[in-house]
Parts: structure tokens; sequence; C-alpha cells
């Protein structure tokens, strides 16, 4: 999985000029599902992202997390993070998950912040949808879940 957790004072997300979603203090994480991503990538990602400390304590320092400051959170499905512009000027995506793969482990997602206690605000799965966001610091960070280790094939006789 691939995250980019940008700190905001608020971000809403409308589709068809239609507010979806939106959260006033906190973080917005635009999501990217791979081929290779399951649920221990989920747990991960959802852990790692509500405890980053990236919030501002009383000495400015980045000290705090999503939980201390009670913030909210606004996950946006973002495919495109997984393309890749190495070769040629079109981008591949062939690292993106399928639709269904993306949208369960997306939903997962969501589904592990909530239960932690965290306000959570979401786009539209496969939608276009318009953002806005009032980026703070600006304070962006971008984050991938640890790389599967490639199994082991040994030969039988």
């Amino acid at each position: 999985m691939r995250a980019v957790v940008q700190l905001v004072s608020e971000a809403s997300v409308t589709v068809d000029q239609q507010l979806v979603g939106a959260i006033g203090h906190g973080v917005v994480v635009l999501l990217g599902v791979s081929t290779t991503d399951t649920e221990q990538d989920v747990k991960y990602m959802a852990d790692k992202i509500r405890g980053l400390r990236i919030f501002p304590d009383q000495k400015t320092l980045m000290n705090q997390s999503l939980e201390d400051v009670g913030g909210a959170m606004l996950v946006v499905s973002q495919f495109t993070l997984y393309g890749d512009c190495r070769k040629g000027r079109r981008p591949s995506f062939n690292q993106a998950a399928t639709p269904e793969l993306a949208k369960r482990l997306y939903h997962s997602f969501i589904d592990r912040i909530k239960v932690c206690g965290i306000t959570v605000a979401s786009g539209q799965f496969q939608a276009m949808m318009d953002v806005q966001l009032i980026n703070q610091g600006p304070v962006t960070i971008i984050l991938d879940s640890p790389t599967p280790k490639p199994v082991a094939v040994t030969a039988s006789n």
C-alpha cells in the first residue's frame, strides 16, 4: 500500500458537485493499493498513520499523533499512486490492484481506523472526485507498507 498523508485544517470531497465527505482538523490520506497488498498491509498502514507523530505540540515540535489531537481522517482512494512513469510518457498502472481487491482493502482500511475511535470521512470509490484541502505546515508524508518478501521455491523430485 502507498499513502500520501497531509496534515490539514479542513478538507472535503465532492462527486458531481455533491459533498460526499468532509473533515475539520486532521489528515487527508490518499490511499493506493497494489497487486500484492493484503490485510497485513491494511493493518500496518492504518496503525502507522493513526500513530504518526506529525502534529505540533505546545513547543511546535512534531510530537503528537492524530489520536493525541483528536483529529479526523479523510480517506480517498488513489490508484494513480502506483503510476510508473519511468518508461515513456504515459504512466503504467500494472502495479495497481484490480478494482475488486482495491475496493475491499480500501474499505478494510477505513473500518480499521473507525474501530480505533477516529472520525473518518471518505471519498467515493472509482468516482471522479474533487478534493479540496487546506494543508497545514505544509506537512506531507509519503508512506509505503513493507515490501513483501519473495517466497522461496524448492524443487521436488
